[in-house]
């Protein structure tokens, strides 16, 4: 159960948020308990399961602090556990760790030196029109209005900058159904797709830096489906492909670049998603990164940091919690990376 008293010690919210089941879905428990622990001063809005908190002192800026409530299901790992000093149990490093860093600063810094909105939102780790910030991007994109944003997904206490964008596509071969007896008959589209995989083998990856940080993008079948039958000469078969592409590329040029590599008339977009440039321009950000003391690097995977880039808000991800470990069994945060996170958003927020 949260308390405003246990707001003061981030190590013990770690572990009374992860003690509040919340599976995406089924966030209502502890998003009223949130709610019910945010400071007075601040103003708070509900809307569904999303909680917004903020100050309003008149400053010159205002930043975000976001993060996700929910976590992917349960795996025999709640309610958490300590072990010396470490932390484990379902959503301790993805991300209840940073949402705890969030509300122990929303209850103990009164005077920031930006204005600040606290932005807890649900349905993350599930399909994005449920997304709770995708929801307040679309309908009231006012709400999250500032000159920067801190994504408190794990990062293992580094500045992770930007994101990849993801791009899935089938690339499908074609032949012509034929008896097995009688092959010479048909034209194999199993066979044809080794053409495919042979260009995906060769294929040359590009390395891009932008402001200092190194993204790698990679091109990788991650499904075949083809076959009719034991006895039949398969007329069609489809590799599904995933791009993950550098933020210097729009979902339209990585898009253009697949039709590029395997011919425009066998490539079909299914899902994409934008990549996010690294942000680190504004001058929150660069009080930030003098507040972290080590160089940011690039966010390899996709992030709602690509949310508010879209927004014209330059966003990047930093948390306590370690990406390796998140949604495994054995997920877990180290006590010292949570307590030296509250240490660096405290000084950057006061000054």
């Amino acid at each position: 159960m949260l308390t405003r008293e246990i707001l003061t010690d981030p190590v013990a919210l770690t572990r009374a948020l992860v003690d509040v089941e919340s599976v995406s879905g089924d966030e209502d428990d502890l998003a009223t308990q949130v709610e019910s622990v945010l400071p007075r001063n601040l103003s708070v809005e509900r809307i569904g399961n999303v909680v917004l908190a903020g100050t309003n002192l008149g400053r010159a800026q205002r930043v975000v602090l976001a993060g996700h409530l929910d976590t992917v299901p349960l795996a025999d790992n709640f309610p958490s556990t300590v072990d010396g000093e470490v932390i484990r149990g379902c959503g301790t490093s993805d991300m209840k760790s940073g949402v705890a860093l969030m509300l122990h600063l929303a209850g103990t810094v009164a005077a920031p030196r930006y204005d600040v909105t606290y932005l807890f939102y649900d349905c993350e780790e599930i399909d994005a029109a449920r997304n709770g910030l995708y929801r307040l991007a679309k309908e009231t994109p006012e709400k999250l209005k500032a000159d920067f944003a801190i994504l408190l997904e794990p990062t293992y206490g580094l500045v992770e900058a930007g994101c990849q964008g993801t791009l899935r596509a089938r690339v499908a071969t074609t032949g012509k159904r034929a008896h097995a007896a009688r092959s010479w008959r048909g034209v194999n589209a199993i066979h044809a797709a080794g053409k495919i995989l042979r260009t995906l083998e060769e294929y040359q990856a590009r390395t891009v830096t932008i402001d200092g940080c190194e993204y790698r993008e990679g091109l990788n079948a991650v499904r075949i489906d083809g076959g009719v039958a034991g006895n039949v000469i398969p007329d069609e078969c489809v590799i599904e492909v995933n791009f993950r592409f550098a933020p210097d590329r729009t979902e339209e040029q990585a898009a253009e670049h697949l039709r590029d590599v395997f011919g425009a008339g066998n490539v079909e977009v299914t899902d994409s998603a934008p990549g996010a440039l690294p942000g680190l321009t504004a001058a929150p950000a660069k009080e930030f990164l003098a507040a972290v003391g080590e160089p940011p690097r690039a966010k390899f995977g996709w992030t709602d940091v690509a949310r508010f880039a879209a927004m014209g808000v330059p966003a990047l991800n930093f948390g306590p919690g370690d990406p390796n470990l998140a949604h495994t069994r054995e997920e877990q945060v180290e006590i010292p990376k949570i307590e030296a996170g509250a240490a660096t958003l405290r000084r950057w927020l006061v000054g």
